[in-house]
């Protein structure tokens, strides 16, 4: 083996190097032994002297500090002092003067207890002696040392006694230790000069006689350098990094055990040049090479070396280059893992922020499929139970109907089954059983595998010959309930899957199946939603001949909400037209919704104006906030709001009341367009204000359009925006009703509406003058005959004259009550619309009631024969009194 020489990089200088030799020598040794001796010599001196002073000073503390304390336990008046009320006062200032003249750091006074009276601090009287103080009440003298806040001091307790000898009170006095030292700083230059003396001649005595020894051995031994040179071969050779040193001529020197495994280096390689070993053009480069490397990866055969190289020449050293090698195979493995790994954590992590941002089903299958491509798979299917699309919990098990809800691949020419293709999964297949067990399973090789290709042998062998040649099946399990099954596939990625790509595609669906089960969740609820609110909605428009309408619901695509229409009609050939939303979304929202039409309804029959109309659902609202504030329910009504009108063909008169809705829109016949002004009103269930009618005169042919806030605005739109739009969709004076309706979707309907939309479109119709008559009659019983007569005459005029009997008899009831109970003027009037309509008014306010007479009774069936014979009848109040109607149907 050849001769190592060692040389530091990092040399010293000659002189400190001569020194370290010298150490080392027996002549450095002998040396050192005498500095050592003469030094403990100085040590043990000082050491004598300053333990002397410390007893010394610790005694005279110990003296002082007793003598201070019975002087002042002794002194006159300290004991009335102490029996005083405010034994501080007296005591504080001569214990303070003591302590001056004294030259003691404290005195102290004490209770029995041992709580101060006197102290050089004044924040510290009135608190609890810090010391031993028990045995001094007991007429000890106590003294003892402790370390304070000022140093290491000497303390003492006495007693202060009574003439009888009773311990009254306490004295303590104390002094730091460093106020009675001082001896040894007078004998200490003595000591150092003797100790400087003789270490000055120690150091003579082994300089001449180290000189010697030094040229004889040079500082070593035999044994030591043979020693140290068996140490650095067996180091050399131990180590687990190969150790390659290269001459200046470029032929190996040295080689260690770990180099030549790792170059695969031949026995005899020592000696020989560099180029001659058999190496790779890249390692001869680096090792021949006269430049430092630092971390340069070095391929040798299956193995990564890592390699830095760094030149000999440094301060003087022989030329050449030394190299070191290091296997780092493994790491490099570990480091492609752990890049896997984190490639994995960062894919879950963009999974959690993509999956899941809506609520459909569906859209959450695709998004698990488009995640995972095609970083992880070339091809991702979904599958999902049939129940689970409709919102509904499937059996779970794998006898469910599937259907293919996504797909994603990196190429759209794969054999898979399309999206919406139904599947019914063969028992006997591995996605089968990982549907009964709610296991994963994974299959790297597919074209060795045969159970899969069970389920549809045509297209396995298409996926083979595409080049898919493995397989990750993992069902979709969420809080037990089995939603479906998500495989993905590789072809082009030639690293078939494994247990990791396993436990990843698990942690992935695992995450993607919460979501989808909310969506199924929120599908079961939302098909709830919309089954009630259809429920309460109208089904149709009722059959009247005051406007010609048309209608459109949108419900929101976020949810079901509470808006709502309605055509009702009224006495008197009217209609009343509504239009409502409550804020919020939900089947709360929905019910809500229904319980405020069904109110509508109830009192539309009482025939209110649209103001009491708002005013009793305002009233209703607040009942309802008010039930569910007792019964503890976060399900308040947060907002309603309502526009009630009433249309009379008659008169052409519409009276709007609204309450906190929208304005209505009118449209006149030549398409002019306006918002009528109309108060707004508070909300529904703000309650405390009442609500305001607007009576309009409207044209023949007007157009009226109601709608709820959706239509015109939303987060993207003010409600001023969608006003102005609105006014531009409506002005084609020309379109009917239906026609308005599409037209003004088209132009205000967003393309992802956050809010229901209900709008109503009603043309307003006239009633002609020769389908009605009206009389006034006098307040005298004999007129009764005469408006029956006319009567008759108007009906034989109008073609009813089957007809004429019953409404005799119906008026001539009506008007004999009207003259007998009411006031006068007295008014008949006939309607021909869809029904016949008789009404009879006056100026009273006293309504009828019908009842059922007794055998004997005179009176009281006049009311009953109408209930009989009219098909409606009723009594609706003015404001100049009442009307009492009834209603006919006509012979077909």
């Amino acid at each position: 083996m050849a001769r190592l020489t060692v040389r530091s990089s990092g040399a010293l200088p000659a002189g400190r190097r001569r020194w370290i030799r010298g150490i080392r020598s027996v002549a450095g040794q002998v040396f050192a032994l005498q500095v050592v001796v003469v030094l403990l010599l100085v040590l043990a001196a000082v050491l004598a002297l300053v333990l002397e002073s410390e007893h010394d000073s610790t005694q005279e503390a110990r003296n002082r500090s007793v003598a201070v304390a019975q002087t002042f336990a002794n002194s006159p008046g300290i004991v009335a002092a102490l029996r005083a009320p405010n034994p501080t006062a007296i005591l504080q200032p001569r214990a303070e003067a003591a302590r001056i003249s004294s030259g003691v750091d404290f005195i102290v006074v004490l209770n029995t207890d041992g709580i101060r009276y006197t102290h050089p601090k004044p924040d510290r009287i009135g608190k609890k002696f810090v010391g031993n103080f028990q045995p001094a009440l007991q007429g000890e003298v106590i003294t003892e040392r402790i370390v304070g806040t000022i140093g290491p001091l000497v303390q003492a307790v006495v007693p202060v006694r009574d003439t009888d000898g009773t311990v009254v009170g306490l004295v303590s006095a104390g002094i730091t230790i460093t106020k009675v030292s001082g001896v040894v700083n007078g004998q200490l230059p003595l000591i150092l000069g003797a100790a400087t003396v003789a270490l000055a001649l120690a150091t003579v005595g082994a300089a001449l006689t180290s000189r010697r020894l030094l040229r004889q051995t040079h500082g070593l031994g035999p044994t030591e350098m043979t020693r140290m040179y068996e140490h650095h071969d067996a180091v050399l050779h131990a180590v687990r990094e190969g150790v390659v040193i290269v001459g200046g001529d470029g032929r190996l020197l040295l080689a260690n055990d770990e180099a030549r495994r790792l170059l695969g280096l031949p026995p005899d390689a020592e000696g020989r040049p560099v180029a001659g070993l058999g190496l790779s053009a890249r390692a001869v480069e680096l090792l021949a090479s006269e430049q430092a490397v630092s971390d340069e990866v070095l391929p040798a055969g299956d193995r990564l070396l890592v390699v830095n190289i760094r030149p000999t020449d440094r301060n003087g050293g022989p030329p050449g280059m030394v190299a070191t090698l290091r296997d780092s195979t493994e790491l490099h493995a570990l480091s492609d893992k752990a890049e896997a790994g984190r490639r994995r954590l960062r894919l879950l992590y963009e999974a959690s922020v993509a999956i899941g941002t809506t609520l459909d089903v569906v859209q959450t299958a695709q998004e698990l499929a488009r995640v995972a491509v095609p970083r992880f798979a070339d091809f991702v299917s979904v599958d999902l139970a049939v129940p689970v699309l409709r919102g509904e919990e499937p059996s779970g098990s794998s006898g469910t109907q599937m259907q293919r809800v996504a797909v994603s691949a990196i190429r759209d020419d794969a054999p898979l089954y399309p999206v919406g293709e139904p599947i019914t999964i063969i028992p006997s297949t591995p996605q089968a059983w990982s549907l009964d067990t709610g296991q994963g399973v994974f299959d790297p090789d597919l074209a060795s595998s045969t159970d899969w290709k069970v389920q549809d042998p045509e297209r396995a062998d298409a996926m083979l010959e595409y080049g898919v040649h493995s397989v990750v099946r993992v069902p979709l399990l969420a809080r037990g309930v089995l939603l479906g099954i998500a495989k993905f596939w590789r072809s082009e990625r030639p690293e078939r899957f494994d247990e990791d790509d396993l436990s990843f595609a698990e942690e992935l669906v695992t995450r993607a199946a919460v979501c989808i089960d909310n969506a199924r969740r929120y599908t079961r609820e939302h098909a709830m939603a919309v089954t009630l609110q259809h429920s309460l909605l109208p089904h149709g428009l009722p059959e009247q001949n005051a406007v010609e309408a048309a209608y459109r619901y949108l419900p929101a695509q976020a949810g079901v909400g509470g808006d709502w229409f309605d055509v009702i009609p009224l006495p008197g050939a009217r209609v009343a037209l509504v239009v409502g939303d409550v804020v919020g979304h939900g089947l709360h929202a929905a019910a809500t919704m229904g319980r405020l039409r069904t109110a509508v309804h109830n009192f539309s029959t009482l025939d209110l104006p649209p103001d009491e109309v708002l005013g009793h659902l305002d009233e209703l609202v607040g009942r309802i906030d008010q039930d569910q504030t007792a019964a503890g329910s976060s399900d308040d009504v947060t907002g309603a709001t309502c526009l009630y009108a009433i249309y009379d063909p008659v008169t052409r008169l519409c009276t709007m009341a609204r309450a906190g809705h929208p304005p209505p829109a009118l449209v006149h016949p030549d398409g002019t367009v306006e918002f009528p002004e109309l108060p707004a009103g508070p909300p529904l269930g703000v309650g405390g204000l009442p609500f305001a009618t607007v009576e309009l005169r409207l044209p023949e042919g007007s157009r009226l359009v109601l709608y709820t806030d959706g239509l015109v605005e939303d987060r993207e739109r003010d409600i001023d925006d969608g006003l102005e739009r609105l006014r531009s969709a409506l002005k084609d004076a020309d379109r009917t009703p239906e026609e308005t309706c599409e037209a003004v979707l088209e132009a205000l309907l967003p393309a992802h509406p956050k809010d229901d939309i209900a709008l109503l479109v009603a043309r307003t119709n006239v009633l002609p003058a020769d389908r009605m008559a009206e009389w006034d009659v006098p307040s005298d019983p004999a007129a009764v005959s005469e408006v029956r007569a006319e009567v008759s005459r108007k009906l034989a005029s109008w073609g009813l004259d089957e007809t004429a009997f019953v409404t005799e008899l119906i008026l001539s009831e009506l008007v004999t009550n009207a003259i007998r109970y009411g006031a006068e003027p007295i008014k008949v009037r006939l309607l021909l619309d869809r029904t016949l309509i008789c009404e009879v008014s006056d100026t009273s306010d006293t309504s009828p009631h019908l009842r059922y007479a007794a055998t004997m009774d005179e009176g009281g069936r006049g009311l009953f024969l109408v209930a009989q014979f009219a098909e409606r009848w009723g009594t609706r109040y003015t404001a100049e009194g009442k009307v009492i109607w009834s209603e006919q149907p006509l012979q077909a």
